[in-house]
């Protein structure tokens, strides 16, 4: 396989607002705020714990699952689709049961994967727009309705799934009866306020990754803070905070950040030219 073929955009390409948006330091903190998200969903947060080491593997899961959006967005359409189809393979071999009613359930359920995509796509979308990331309503609507190409490669089918902002809040305001701050959800909880760590970085921790995780939970929308049952900042005062750390990790010089492996923008680039160069301006054309 040439994942690396000469002048494939892939599915999303240089001209789309998805290229611009994930070349963006903030989409950590948003991938972080994702997993608070998504762990308020029972069934799908139990489908996860109880088919993997969530605990022992929490990082592993993360580096997984931005390697995936990184692949499907950079990446050729080959790769793209051979990383689709190996997660939908995966998850056809995996249930959970209902600790209550004895259930047992397949995780690649439909309503289950809208909820995982949906949360992703809030989740991205929210911290980079309050990060001070250039973004109309119709840029906005533009990206929601791209990653429809991403939730047909986990199995969904496109048509159902959320095309713009106003279809997103009403698909939210469907799923919210169904959410609930379970043990599952407490366990995500704890691991990302109190991830365990070598001992010599208990220092780190508590001065870097829980501004980090304190941030991204600060970032959850008020249904959110109000299951999991912590008093969140104003939303006046967590959008400072998410322009401060967006203005901050922003000065970081956007070619050492993408650097780091598995470097999928550096090799985006190499492949389809200097012109295909991640950058907010774009996204305002």
């Amino acid at each position: 396989m040439d994942a690396d073929r000469t002048g494939d955009q892939g599915f999303f390409g240089p001209d789309s607002v998805t290229w611009q948006v994930h070349g963006d330091p903030m989409m950590w903190i948003a991938g972080i705020r994702a997993l608070y998200l998504q762990a308020l969903h029972p069934r799908t947060v139990r489908g996860v714990m109880q088919n993997s080491d969530f605990r022992r593997d929490a990082w592993g899961r993360l580096m997984r699952t931005a390697n995936f959006v990184g692949t499907i967005t950079y990446g050729t359409a080959e790769a793209a689709e051979h990383a689709g189809a190996r997660i939908r393979k995966i998850h056809s071999k995996l249930s959970a049961t209902d600790p209550d009613t004895g259930e047992r359930y397949p995780v690649d359920e439909p309503g289950l994967l809208l909820w995982v995509h949906c949360a992703e796509i809030d989740s991205y979308l929210n911290v980079a727009r309050r990060s001070g990331f250039p973004f109309t309503d119709a840029a906005a609507d533009r990206y929601i309705a791209e990653h429809r190409v991403a939730a047909a490669l986990v199995g969904l089918d496109p048509d159902e799934v959320p095309g713009d902002q106003d279809e997103l809040a009403a698909y939210f305001e469907k799923v919210l009866p169904e959410l609930a701050a379970g043990t599952e959800a407490r366990e995500v909880d704890d691991f990302l306020r109190t991830p365990p760590t070598h001992p010599l970085l208990v220092p780190a921790r508590a001065l870097l990754w829980r501004r980090v995780a304190n941030l991204a939970y600060a970032a959850l929308p008020p249904y959110a803070h109000e299951l999991y049952g912590r008093q969140p900042p104003s939303p006046a005062v967590v959008t400072r905070r998410l322009r401060l750390t967006g203005t901050l990790l922003r000065c970081v010089p956007a070619r050492l950040r993408w650097q780091l492996p598995p470097k999928h923008i550096i090799r985006a680039m190499r492949r389809l030219g200097p012109g295909s160069r991640p950058a907010p301006y774009k996204v305002m054309r």
